[in-house]
């Protein structure tokens, strides 16, 4: 395994973000495989998820020329693009976080699991972000235990649980310095 992480920089591997995401969105999983691998909410399309990575480029884990993993990197200016993280935003009004980049969404390929990828992500992410950023922020449906097992394990730390859309949220945080 050649195992590199980098940002993203091709279209190709912006492509190669869509297709992991999609084999892995919440209705393309077994509830077995939610419960034992957990799952990612939100479809992007290839044009908000290039202008969110022209504004703050994406961490990916790359083995050779494949996209294994990845960690979607995103500014406010989004909050309006994707619905579903909406609420997120307008919870974040009411925290006392300053200067922070949102991670909106990791995931990891099936056959690269277990092999600390989505630690290394949360850590190039870390890298990447700082001085410019004090903290990653992101949510995670607090029905996905084994997400939020990971990203506790990783030093997250949650700010609030928050309902939207029928659905309850775990609203966490990771210092980058």
């Amino acid at each position: 395994m050649n195992l590199i992480y980098t940002t993203a920089t091709t279209n190709e591997e912006l492509i190669q973000i869509l297709s992991l995401q999609q084999m892995n969105l919440k209705s393309a999983v077994s509830s077995d495989e939610m419960e034992k691998e957990g799952f990612v909410t939100v479809h992007h399309t290839l044009d908000v998820l290039t202008r969110m990575n022209n504004a703050c480029p994406h961490i990916i884990a790359k083995d050779g020329d494949n996209v294994v993993g990845y960690a979607l990197s995103m500014t406010d200016d989004f909050k309006d693009e994707i619905s579903v993280l909406r609420p997120m935003f307008t919870e974040l009004e009411n925290v006392n976080i300053q200067n922070f980049i949102t991670m909106g969404q990791i995931c990891v390929a099936k056959t690269h699991r277990k092999m600390g990828i989505f630690r290394g992500l949360y850590s190039a992410m870390k890298i990447a972000s700082y001085p410019k950023y004090d903290a990653i922020i992101t949510e995670v449906d607090a029905t996905n235990s084994r997400s939020l097992g990971a990203h506790y394990a990783v030093g997250f730390e949650k700010i609030c649980t928050y309902s939207s859309l029928g659905q309850d949220w775990e609203l966490i945080s990771l210092k980058t310095n």
